[in-house]
């Protein structure tokens, strides 16, 4: 099957967080950084914003309101997800339950961790979030559908196209990461190395060379 005879569909509801410049550090505070694997970092994400210095549940947060719960899109603010290179930020976004982001721009290196673990970012103009922002508000009317194989994104009064890079499309058509879209190119990545070993046979296994000469273990 093509690329274009897929379909992949994110829906459902969204909660929008007018908040400029909303860094990874806010996204995923560093007291949530300590375990040496991705789990519960769901607790973490943006924890300050949803949570006073007593741990209890801000009702401001749009987060914490009746009707918001299971929130699978986030509308946002420019510079969604600056700051520092925390791909947990990433993660704590996918354990809430969180399928896409939408908003004006980006950080360049969020944007990358994104995209690479599958977590869909849709940039669309400012007049277009607004509208999204308050179709987010309306509870009853509260519903989101991207359609990632035809780039296009609806709600109640949005109707609106979006870019992705061909090989971004891909990922997300086929349920691919990054090291799943490079495996994709194996055939192509053991004929070039064919290629490359038959035009320098002395750059081959180098360091393994060098060690069998010196009388060293190989492994």
């Amino acid at each position: 099957m093509s690329d274009d005879a897929k379909k992949v569909l994110i829906e459902g509801r969204a909660a929008a967080l007018r908040i400029e410049n909303l860094d990874t550090d806010q996204i995923m505070p560093k007291q949530f950084l300590r375990g040496i694997d991705k789990s519960g970092l769901r607790e973490g994400l943006l924890y300050d914003l949803r949570f006073d210095a007593q741990g209890r549940a801000r009702p401001e947060c749009v987060l914490n309101r009746p009707g918001y719960e299971g929130v699978s899109i986030l509308i946002g603010g420019s510079n969604f997800g600056c700051g520092s290179s925390r791909e947990h930020a990433v993660w704590g976004l996918q354990q809430f339950g969180i399928r896409a982001v939408v908003a004006p721009s980006y950080g360049e290196i969020f944007y990358s961790n994104a995209m690479n673990n599958r977590l869909l970012l849709v940039t669309l103009s400012e007049e277009e979030i607004a509208r999204l922002m308050a179709d987010a508000d309306d509870i009853a009317g509260n519903a989101v559908t991207i359609d990632v194989g035809a780039q296009r994104l609806t709600s109640r009064s949005v109707d609106a196209g979006f870019e992705l890079l061909p090989r971004h499309r891909k990922m997300f058509l086929e349920g691919l990461d990054s090291i799943g879209l490079s495996l994709t190119y194996q055939a192509q990545i053991a004929e070039f190395a064919r290629g490359h070993w038959a035009r320098a046979p002395w750059l081959k296994d180098v360091a393994a060379v060098a060690r069998e000469r010196l009388g060293q273990p190989t492994h």
